[in-house]
């Protein structure tokens, strides 16, 4: 299977520490202590997946700095470059990783290339309703529900629950595909890695939000849909897949076991020009992300926090250590 570069980035990180294994706040990153001086505004434009987050890093920020002012926006991954690139954002918020072309297009207007931090792990989890029992899919399985290419390998298009090993109510029921529109970097990645670079049906339901997918979901029996784990909600549940063989939940261990095999770094491109010194309020701010507050935010909002390895070489490229 092809895996993306942000899949081998997260194994390769998560795997470079002994507390793998134990999805809590890693006891080694640091509890944010204030400073003075720090006052302002600041803009966020970007990925719909991490509007819940950005908005709980605000919040916990503005607790120290009551003068600061966050606003966030997310619209989807595909508006962060241009607000990067037009400096109507501070920060610009991707659930993938930045193409080359948007990166060229920043560095035909600033010279350098924008620099990404890792603030939080996602695992962008299959859902179906909460009364679908079914257990398992393979990545094969998935890419022959949802694409048109099947660049998996699958022999044909699966449509129905009984294509798919189901009897009963759901043996000739046809499977009802919800997923994200073309501005979403949740779209991009299920596209490059669970589609193995393919293209989607025509018949999927492209939705403006994460919460949308999922709600469609809650709301329709024979439904399958995707979005990052986050937006879980009662009304659905997450199939475990397979991408050797054996299945695995959507769960912080197996993400950073590298045994889920959708499994991503979230990023934060910032415009950070490498002759200057970052700005204490975008400065600090990015501190407060790599505190024992900051990833405790980052597992309120339902995804898994990084570990001091990734902490150390994020805040080195903005010259914060």
């Amino acid at each position: 299977m092809k895996r993306s570069a942000a899949s081998i980035a997260v194994v390769a990180s998560m795997l470079a520490t002994t507390a793998v294994a134990q999805v809590t706040v890693h006891p080694d990153l640091p509890s944010y202590e204030p400073t003075s001086g720090v006052s302002g505004n600041l803009t966020s434009i970007g990925s719909d997946t991490l509007n819940n987050l950005m908005t709980l890093w605000a919040e916990g920020f503005r607790g120290f700095y009551p003068n600061v002012a966050v606003e966030v926006q997310g619209a989807g991954s595909g508006t962060a470059p241009p607000a990067l690139v037009q400096g109507t954002a501070q920060f610009g918020p991707m659930s993938r990783a930045m193409r080359g072309t948007e990166i060229e297009e920043f560095e035909a207007r600033y010279g350098y290339a924008p620099t990404p931090i890792r603030g939080a792990i996602d695992a962008l989890a299959v859902f179906v309703h909460k009364d679908n029992p079914i257990e398992c899919l393979s990545l094969q399985q998935v890419d022959a529900v949802f694409s048109s290419t099947r660049n998996g390998g699958a022999d044909a298009g699966i449509n129905t629950w009984g294509e798919l090993g189901m009897d009963g109510d759901f043996a000739n029921q046809q499977i009802s595909l919800y997923g994200r529109n073309s501005a979403s970097g949740t779209y991009g990645y299920f596209k490059e890695v669970a589609l193995f670079d393919g293209d989607f049906r025509s018949e999927v339901r492209e939705q403006p939000g994460s919460s949308t997918v999922v709600q469609g979901v809650g709301s329709d029996l024979y439904a399958i849909g995707y979005s990052g784990i986050g937006y879980m909600t009662a009304d659905v549940r997450a199939v475990p897949l397979s991408m050797d063989g054996d299945c695995y939940e959507a769960s912080g261990e197996n993400a950073a076991a590298g045994f889920y095999p959708l499994a991503r770094f979230l990023y934060i491109y910032v415009n950070k020009n490498p002759n200057e010194d970052l700005d204490p309020l975008r400065g600090e701010f990015i501190k407060y992300v790599y505190t024992q507050e900051g990833q405790a935010d980052v597992m309120r909002a339902g995804f898994f926090p990084v570990v001091p390895a990734v902490a150390d070489v994020d805040l080195e490229a903005f010259g914060l250590n």
